[in-house]
């Protein structure tokens, strides 16, 4: 039966799909790494990108994890409870916070990262260096296109 579906979609909708395809299997394959050390996908993406010690603000992290920042608080207070992360004041806005990783926090990523990097050699390892970089060239241009024709739309940022 997929095999009549493929043929009757159009390049675009097999593009689509092997994209979509790719990312639940790369997302399983995150969680089943994840899973050891106790963490989400958010969780270990909000250890990658904080800075341990100027932090981020809630709205940054909100617009480069594309969710609402009712989401990411929700999960900052998830990561504060388990001593990952901690709030600290911002030097430009007395009014505004940052989260900063603790040194707890800075721990774990490392011990993760090392995990999840080793992960992603064994699934990509099938492809050649020269795949692997026209690989990246093609997924950067269809990045690039789908941030031209959605934009930041607060649609978008809300879709978590």
């Amino acid at each position: 039966m997929l095999d009549n579906i493929n043929k009757l979609c159009t390049p675009a909708h097999r593009h689509y799909r092997l994209i979509h395809d790719i990312y639940v299997l790369l997302d399983a394959g995150d969680r089943n790494i994840l899973r050891q050390f106790d963490l989400t996908s958010s969780q270990y993406r909000v250890l990658v990108l904080l800075d341990p010690i100027q932090g981020e603000r809630l709205m940054t992290l909100s617009d480069w994890m594309l969710c609402a920042r009712s989401t990411v608080t929700r999960l900052i207070d998830q990561m504060e409870a388990a001593n990952l992360v901690c709030r600290v004041g911002d030097p430009e806005d007395r009014r505004a916070q940052r989260v900063a990783l603790t040194p707890q926090g800075v721990a774990l990523r490392d011990k993760v990262y090392e995990a999840h990097e080793n992960s992603l050699l064994t699934r990509f390892g099938n492809l050649t260096k020269a795949e692997q970089e026209l690989l990246i060239s093609l997924l950067e241009k269809v990045r690039s296109n789908l941030h031209l024709t959605l934009g930041e739309s607060e649609e978008v940022l809300d879709s978590e």
